[in-house]
């Protein structure tokens, strides 16, 4: 893809003094923890939305907060930029470096530090992986709620950073619904903590900004997250539709209703055809839209739940309703939905778009999607957290072709500004980046932008960390 996104320029004295600085990071890390070498920085140079990368000027792969505190400590001191990086699942970009940057990254710190059962919280490393913290408690009847597809390896600072979600926040909230507390590095290396095992904290809510801030306001160490007991029982149920339109009308339905199930699921008709052919999940193949609606509670709760869920979908002219018979249909239910992104990138390169549009619009803006998609000639595959309203169309196309790629770019961004025209907003979980930073002027007003700038400002005046990304390049104040 051509360089349609720009970067700031990298700073001419920092990269001047390049052997220098790698000099004075090994003094402060051991050799482990240090990537200088132009050969090994490679792997850090991009994140999951591949489209750009830039090799950064080094990388350092801290233990302890003391250590990411000194790195810090020493970037503010001589203006070098720091990108954050956790595992690099950022589907926005959010992690891509620049020539003149240290990449901080996380992944050495990832030990789960405490399991306080009693007040239902768990206090970890930022590098552990989402997934973890719930097989470390499912023994004892817990979990932690938000669940990205990436869970496996996506890590609890970069959920952080870009308030992320997943197929059950309909019920349990995204991450900053499940953050109680974080020990954080500011950019001049000073150490901070906010909140803590009590359910509220005093005060300013800046846990609040924290959630969400895209590596822009220091570097979250240490989190600590709330545990939920796990339900009596849980039952994913399929219901096919004949198009997308009905399927959409009938999630707004169902939440007009006032039902809240655990987690409902879409699927175009390209997506279900895709997760089969890889998770041989048992989905319809006949149908053009799919939900996957799961419930819980005792068998009454969920009996009852699903009864009202089914005639809501008999108005909508259901064609298919399909009932998990067992724990392994259950798993392989999700399994599909879990392996969208890897399915899909068996068929073709994409570019997976992260929308919220109200409930009311849903059908709409599914229907707008497929007509901006089909006017660059491209195909797309729907799958997303319908829910909340929570788009994530794949727009499939061809890496190898600039003009293709250019198409696809072209074609997200007309479906962005089509969910922020809709009432909705440009990022549900993915975050800004640099993918959606110049569509932030689509949403926001001059004057929002400036106030978002000066909060973002009075933590980072030099505008040191992850630089490049969420506001536009153009109407910054001076560092």
């Amino acid at each position: 893809m051509s360089d349609a996104i720009s970067f700031l320029s990298p700073r001419a004295d920092v990269l001047a003094r390049r052997a220098q600085i790698v000099a004075d990071l090994t003094d402060l890390l051991p050799p482990e923890c240090l990537v200088h070498e132009a050969r090994e920085l490679v792997p850090f140079e991009t994140d999951a939305f591949v489209s750009y990368r830039r090799l950064p000027l080094a990388v350092a792969l801290p233990r302890t907060t003391a250590e990411v505190s000194a790195v810090m400590r020493y970037c503010n001191r001589y203006g070098i930029p720091v990108v954050p990086r956790g595992a690099g699942t950022s589907l926005s970009g959010g992690a891509i470096p620049q020539e003149d940057a240290v990449v901080l990254g996380l992944s050495k710190m990832n030990s789960i530090l405490e399991i306080d059962l009693s007040n239902r919280v768990a206090v970890v490393q930022a590098g552990v992986t989402n997934l973890n913290i719930s097989e470390s408690v499912s023994a004892d009847g817990f979990f932690y709620a938000p669940d990205p597809s990436s869970q496996l390896a996506c890590t609890i600072g970069g959920n952080i950073g870009m308030n992320s979600g997943g197929a059950h926040c309909l019920k349990y909230g995204v991450t900053t619904n499940n953050l109680l507390g974080v020990k954080m590095v500011l950019v001049d290396g000073t150490v901070i903590e906010l909140g803590g095992k009590a359910l509220d904290a005093a005060g300013y809510d800046l846990l609040g900004l924290v959630c969400g801030h895209e590596g822009q306001l220091g570097i979250v160490t240490e989190a600590t997250v709330r545990l939920i007991a796990k339900p009596e029982g849980a039952r994913p149920v399929l219901f096919g539709f004949e198009s997308s339109e009905e399927a959409g009308a009938c999630v707004a339905d169902i939440i007009a209703a006032g039902i809240i199930p655990v987690a409902i699921e879409f699927m175009d008709k390209p997506a279900i055809e895709i997760c089969e052919a890889f998770a041989h999940a048992g989905y319809p193949l006949d149908v053009g839209a799919l939900l996957i609606v799961e419930v819980e509670g005792s068998e009454a709760e969920m009996d009852a739940a699903l009864k009202d869920i089914v005639e809501i979908a008999r108005r909508h002219a259901v064609k298919t309703v399909r009932e998990c018979q067992s724990a392994t249909e259950a798993a392989l239910i999700w399994k599909g939905r879990k392996s969208a992104f890897g399915a899909t990138g068996r068929i073709a390169d994409y570019i997976c778009m992260d929308g919220t549009v109200p409930l009311s619009q849903l059908s709409h803006v599914l229907k707008r999607t497929a007509e901006i998609v089909d006017h660059y000639g491209l195909r797309v595959a729907n799958v997303f957290h319908a829910g909340d309203g929570n788009m994530h169309p794949l727009i499939l196309f061809n890496a190898n072709d600039p003009e293709d790629a250019a198409r696809a770019e072209a074609a997200g961004n007309d479906i962005l500004r089509l969910c922020v025209d809709a009432g909705g907003c440009l990022t549900g979980e993915h975050g800004v980046g640099i993918e959606k930073r110049d569509l932030m002027r689509h949403q926001y007003s001059e004057a929002d932008l400036a106030q978002q700038m000066a909060a973002r400002a009075a933590f980072d005046p030099g505008w040191l960390l992850n630089p490049s990304k969420v506001f536009p390049l153009e109407g910054r104040p001076a560092a």
